[in-house]
């Protein structure tokens, strides 16, 4: 598992498939889980593509430093590592794809280096969806991001891997779609990754530094038109992620100058795990743009 030069202080682990020179692909993970999230996508895209595929900071073999997560475990941080990364591997010209986390911190790289990127494509969030966060159906949904402010959720989850393993186990057979299962060697895989001393609190460093989908959506304002992300986008929105319904993607023309929602029926939140050929072959499509 090769390491990056150090951005910040930071370090990415990252495994890499396929062919140096072919058309370039970056597989960004989501929470909760780590960069075995997009396995399945890459062994897909690897023969013709040459396929990146990190852990974000603070998440599996990527480091973790007790920081100030505003300052480093943001959305402008972690795309920062992730640029670093492309120049480190003489990378331009590439297909950024990511869900949850992942989808969040692409879409910053594109609006940080639009000049790298030949296309995005991603699954919700996505920005546009403002107060309607705070109804009835949200709420209930997103108690979790309140309870990763809190120092309870160290003293409950971080270090215990059989708590992390249930913590865990939870949401991935709660955000899935109907015929989705996490099978045991998933959930014992992200027990360790999760349940290893101080993992758990890394990875929530991301809802610690404002980037979760509450703190986000009531933040946000629509940009200008010229200031709209200008890289060609395509969304793909699950038919059952209980997180965002699809009529949040009504206002995404508002954020991006040349976007598609592309509508994934059968699954849930996890789209690359529970639908890899779906998100391999809207990758290479955008490749092929």
């Amino acid at each position: 598992m090769p390491l990056s030069a150090a951005t910040d202080g930071f370090r990415l682990a990252y495994d890499r498939h396929g062919q140096p020179g072919a058309p370039p692909v970056l597989l960004l993970h989501g929470w909760p889980g780590d960069r075995t999230d997009m396995t399945a996508v890459a062994e897909r895209l690897a023969p013709a593509h040459d396929v990146v595929v990190p852990d974000l900071r603070g998440f599996g073999g990527s480091d973790s430093h007790d920081r100030d997560p505003a300052e480093q475990y943001s959305a402008a941080a972690q795309a920062l590592s992730l640029t670093a990364l492309l120049g480190e591997l003489g990378l331009s010209d590439v297909v950024v794809a990511g869900y949850d986390v992942g989808s969040r911190v692409g879409q910053q790289v594109a609006k940080d280096r639009p000049d790298l990127l030949r296309a995005l494509v991603v699954t919700p969030p996505a920005p546009g969806v403002g107060r309607r966060i705070l109804a009835e159906q949200p709420v209930r949904e997103f108690w979790y991001q309140s309870f990763h402010q809190l120092d309870l959720a160290r003293e409950l989850v971080d270090g215990d891997a059989r708590a992390a393993r249930a913590y865990l186990r939870h949401f991935w057979s709660h955000w899935s779609g109907p015929e989705f299962t996490p099978d045991d060697e998933r959930l014992d895989h992200l027990a360790v990754a999760y349940g290893t001393p101080g993992a758990f609190v890394a990875s929530i460093n991301w809802y610690r530094s404002g980037g979760g989908a509450v703190a986000r959506s009531l933040a946000e304002t629509a940009p200008d038109p010229a200031d709209r992300v200008t890289v060609p986008t395509t969304f793909l929105w699950p038919e059952h992620d209980p997180l965002f319904p699809r009529d949040w993607s009504d206002r995404v023309g508002e954020f991006f100058t040349d976007v598609t929602v592309t509508p994934v029926d059968g699954v849930g939140h996890f789209v690359p795990v529970e639908a890899p050929q779906v998100f391999a072959d809207a990758v290479a499509a955008a490749a092929a743009r």
